[in-house]
């Protein structure tokens, strides 16, 4: 009877739940749906849940659009809550009606975590993998053993989080890899590059963010820090910007004493990176890019004084930037609220422009952030994509 029952099961198209909360998560999810599709063969697979483009481009008929609870920042957050809330019902409502084989959740814990507990309540059987883990080594650590309670395994982009799960008593935690290290020769010069990189004047990147908040309380500061390094050195600048802010860049440059070449696209963008000497880049997944490319970088960043003042008091972790979290050290410096000034920036860049030891040490570094987040052999998603797969056995067996 068992062997029927399992070989009927086999017969059947799975049915996989995936909910994504923001592009980001969108952009992990349909890969990942790829891979799925291509490792369960010849069995068929459907998808429901909640994702964007991407996901929807590979079969997902999302319940509603990522808009709708794609937000950030605490006040922001606060003003959308009743539509949050009720989005959380309603996917939980809809995928228990849908009887999933198993759910994926992507990203996004605020939203994503409380329709996982919710269907774990109900369907306390069904397999739950999150991919991205929460920044539970930062903030709020407790979360780390809360998940156990509806979190089967855990995908983590960044190398250090299984360790740190296992420090706090998070559930079993596998890196799979940072979407960026399958790009690594997108951020790899070549000679020609090198060539401009040595070259004089250096070219500075300038990266304010690609949010208008961060960009507006950062550009003021990132203009006066160019105007007072340029008293003691030449440079060339250059500012990657969203298409869909360029516009309002180039109008809050433009009386800049050190004016920036505004530039747009990915290919312009990556242009730059491998051609750039040093950076003033906002803190963000940028730096990840910029220690990839094997830029200097001094990092900067602003919030609210309210916003400041709450993060004060929740966040645990030493460091900010991605790569000084990989490596657990300040290797790129942080200059953060007070301490994001024009004079302090400047002076940080200043020590990064020629062969100085300051410079030489976190080229160093860098290599070794590109070393820490390569894994050879599978791409995330593949990786990703078994291990979902395999949790999903597990579960299978556990209810048989």
């Amino acid at each position: 009877m068992s062997g029927t029952r399992n070989e009927t099961a086999a017969s059947h198209p799975l049915v996989i739940a995936l909910v994504a909360g923001e592009e980001s998560g969108d952009a992990l999810g349909a890969p990942l749906m790829r891979e799925l599709r291509k490792q369960a063969a010849p069995r068929e697979i459907s998808f429901v849940g909640v994702g964007g483009e991407a996901m929807q481009a590979e079969g997902m008929r999302s319940l509603f659009a990522l808009s709708d609870i794609a937000v950030m920042g605490f006040t922001a957050v606060i003003a959308r809550l009743p539509l949050l809330l009720r989005r959380i019902r309603e996917t939980a409502d809809a995928l228990e009606a849908a009887r999933p084989d198993m759910l994926v959740i992507i990203d996004s814990p605020d939203f994503t975590h409380r329709v996982a507990r919710r269907l774990r309540a109900r369907q306390p059987g069904l397999p739950i993998v999150d991919y991205v883990s929460p920044t539970v080594w930062a903030w709020r650590p407790g979360r780390a053993r809360a998940m156990r309670r509806y979190v089967d395994h855990l995908l983590a982009l960044l190398p250090f989080e299984p360790q740190a799960h296992l420090r706090l008593g998070g559930p079993s935690c596998t890196y799979v890899g940072h979407p960026l290290s399958q790009r690594l020769g997108d951020f790899t010069p070549d000679a020609a590059d090198l060539a401009v990189r040595g070259a004089s004047p250096p070219l500075l990147l300038v990266l304010p963010g690609s949010r208008r908040t961060e960009i507006r309380r950062l550009l003021p500061v990132f203009g006066e820090t160019l105007a007072g390094l340029q008293r003691a050195h030449a440079f060339h600048a250059v500012l990657p910007a969203v298409p869909w802010l360029k516009e309002e860049i180039v109008a809050a440059t433009r009386d800049w004493p050190v004016v920036p070449q505004i530039v747009s696209g990915e290919a312009a963008k990556l242009a730059a990176f491998r051609q750039a000497r040093l950076a003033l880049a906002a803190s963000g997944t940028v730096s990840l890019e910029l220690a990839l490319a094997g830029v200097p970088t001094v990092a900067a960043y602003k919030v609210g004084a309210m916003e400041a003042r709450i993060l004060r008091l929740l966040i645990t972790a030493p460091h900010i930037l991605l790569p000084n979290l990989i490596l657990g050290e300040r290797a790129v410096p942080e200059l953060v609220q007070d301490d994001c000034t024009p004079e302090a920036l400047g002076a940080a860049l200043e020590a990064l422009i020629d062969g100085t030891p300051a410079r030489r040490a976190q080229l160093a570094a860098l290599a070794r952030v590109r070393e820490l987040i390569a894994i050879p052999g599978e791409t995330p998603a593949a990786r990703a994509a078994r291990i979902v797969l395999e949790t999903l056995a597990i579960g299978s067996k556990r209810r048989d």
